[in-house]
């Protein structure tokens, strides 16, 4: 019996109902969201884990409240006006409560007019800077509050980075949670910086009035203000119209905030604005820079400002600095750029120095620091050996052509002059015959009469000795020739007299040095005469004064240097020209231009 076939059954199609539909839709929705919430909390979190971190990284609160400043330095000439400051300047602390009104007025509605609003950070003032960068395509506005400032300027540095933003609210936030408002004011009027070295408006007070913030009138209040956008731009020392324009912007918000009237304003800016401090020496920004870089080894590290009282002679050093710069700026086509001038008094007192003609362009102290060839300023040394050992001035030395191993030397006119005088020869600035002199008295002895001196650079016993073929430097050349104008003792230059510190407590005194004679008096004398006779007679003449002068010109090999140094019955001055390169002048002589800048300064 044959098995019927099965027909396979129908697979029967399950249709989802409605709500088993929307469900899973339901999960599907619900795995995006969870999606998006993870993408976006993984910037969050790497956001807040930033923040954290720099939280953590910020400076010690307590460490950086306390800190001490680098103290300043302030040089004084002989005549008590100030010549340089070095470090910053602070004075009393002042509370914003103790200043008028129109002080801290001035001051709050410039820099940030909601300060009594917000806590600390500026949303308005943010977002405006911002649209106005952005407009401008450059950073043209600052959104900071008075509060980040105070956060900048007491905990961190002026580096520029996201970080240092973000710890300046964080910071920010702190200041107005811990002080108050006029403490925080406080903070930021003893703290901000207000040019020429002076922090805080106290300082700047004394320093552009003369007179304690307490006193200044709405003016001087509108022009301490507007120095906040740029210290340096905005100062009086700096460009007083420029002050006084600049405030006459703070005076209009003042009026547009309704603090002034247009007649208040008006009246405001006929007031006077108090008188500078003493002008700052000119021109002595080498000098002040050496006795700067000299003042630790008198008093060692410090942590109080200090006054250094020194022998600075301001009319002096002035003169100087415009006889050198102006003469070398008339000689361009000489190819002479640099110069140096050291001034003494006979004991050693640094009257005037001059390291150079553009202390801005070079900071390089040509005066003490460069070493160049003295040339035939050194011939003194050898005629003084000369007559220690018993020489006289009208002795006879012979001036002809020598030949010394190959090595023939000639005078600067390619003349000779046979049997001269000492006298003569070195009046005359005679090569062949001081060659012939070095000779005969020796070239260890010479160099112990240059050691005795002052001259501290090497010198090599050479033939070429006698013609300065050495290098020296200006201010020991200076100090030689002090030991023949003070009839023969040792000088030591010497710049500081006094240091005091701020509260008046003197830390230092210098003692008159005892004195030591390193040469006797008759060759001292002699030699006198015979420097004197180089500028009546020799190749000195343009050195010549209409009273006693005595001297010696000084030119090396190709021009490369030229020298005067000389002195009168009262002082010493060293002159130097030439090139920081080392390459020649054109046509210029020691007897040229440097007597003659030795004359207008000596005059």
């Amino acid at each position: 019996m044959a098995k019927a076939k099965k027909t396979p059954a129908k697979k029967v199609q399950k249709t989802k109902s409605p709500r088993q539909r929307h469900s899973k839709s339901r999960r599907f929705k619900g795995s995006k969201i969870l999606l998006y919430v993870k993408l976006a909390f993984v910037p969050l979190a790497a956001l807040l884990l930033y923040i954290g971190w720099c939280a953590l990284t910020l400076p010690d609160m307590n460490e950086a409240v306390n800190r001490t400043r680098q103290p300043s330095t302030t040089i004084i000439a002989d005549n008590g006006n100030e010549v340089q400051t070095f470090g910053t300047v602070y004075s009393e602390v002042i509370r914003s409560e103790e200043l008028p009104q129109y002080v801290v007025d001035a001051i709050v509605y410039t820099e940030d007019r909601r300060f009594y609003q917000h806590f600390g950070f500026d949303i308005i003032s943010f977002t405006r800077a911002m649209i106005a960068n952005l407009f401008a395509g450059r950073y043209a506005q600052g959104g900071s509050t008075i509060t980040q400032q105070v956060a900048k300027n007491l905990f961190l540095t002026s580096e520029k980075s996201v970080r240092r933003k973000v710890q300046e609210l964080l910071l920010a936030f702190w200041l107005e949670y811990k002080f108050s408002k006029e403490q925080i004011l406080t903070l930021y009027l003893n703290r901000v910086y207000l040019g020429s070295g002076a922090y805080g408006i106290e300082a700047a007070s004394q320093r552009y009035f003369q007179k304690t913030s307490r006193d200044i009138n709405i003016m001087e209040a509108a022009v301490l203000a507007g120095m906040l956008k740029a210290p340096s731009r905005y100062n009086p020392v700096a460009s007083r119209q420029r002050a006084i324009e600049r405030a006459k912007v703070v005076l209009k918000i003042m009026q547009e905030n309704k603090l002034i009237t247009e007649t208040d304003r008006q009246r405001i800016l006929h007031m006077p604005l108090g008188k500078e401090k003493s002008a700052r020496v000119q021109g002595a920004a080498y000098f002040a820079d050496w006795v700067y870089n000299e003042v630790n080894a008198y008093v060692g590290e410090r942590d109080k400002d200090i006054y250094v009282l020194t022998t600075l002679d301001q009319n002096l050093q002035e003169k100087v600095s415009k006889v050198l710069t102006t003469t070398i700026a008339a000689n361009q086509s000489r190819n002479v750029t640099q110069g140096a001038v050291v001034v003494l008094g006979l004991d050693g007192a640094v009257k005037a120095l001059a390291g150079g003609v553009d202390y801005h362009k070079s900071q390089f102290n040509r005066a003490v620091s460069a070493l160049r060839q003295p040339g035939s300023s050194f011939k003194p040394f050898v005629y003084l050996t000369a007559l220690e050992q018993g020489w006289k001035a009208e002795d006879i030395i012979s001036d002809r052509p020598i030949n010394i191993k190959g090595w023939q030397p000639e005078n600067s006119d390619k003349k000779y002059y046979g049997e001269v005088t000492l006298k003569y020869a070195l009046a005359k600035s005679l090569n062949l015959a001081t060659i012939n002199l070095a000779q005969q008295v020796g070239g260890r002895n010479i160099i112990r009469t240059a050691r005795q001196m002052g001259i501290s650079t090497p010198i090599e016993n050479t033939p070429s000795l006698a013609l300065g073929t050495f290098e020296v430097r200006v201010l020991d050349m200076a100090a030689a020739y002090a030991s023949l104008a003070n009839g023969g003792y040792a000088v030591w230059p010497y710049a500081i007299r006094e240091i005091y510190s701020r509260d008046g407590f003197q830390l230092y005194q210098r003692e008159a040095d005892e004195p030591q004679r390193i040469i006797a008096p008759k060759p001292t004398a002699e030699m006198v005469k015979m420097l004197e006779k180089v500028i009546t007679s020799g190749t000195g003449r343009r050195a010549g004064l209409n009273r006693f002068a005595a001297g010696k010109t000084g030119t090396s090999q190709d021009n490369r240097d030229a020298w005067f140094v000389g002195f009168t019955a009262d002082k010493i001055a060293a002159v130097w020209l030439g090139n920081d390169d080392n390459s020649p002048m054109k046509g210029v002589y020691g007897s040229g231009l440097p007597a003659e800048i030795w004359r207008k300064i000596m005059e």
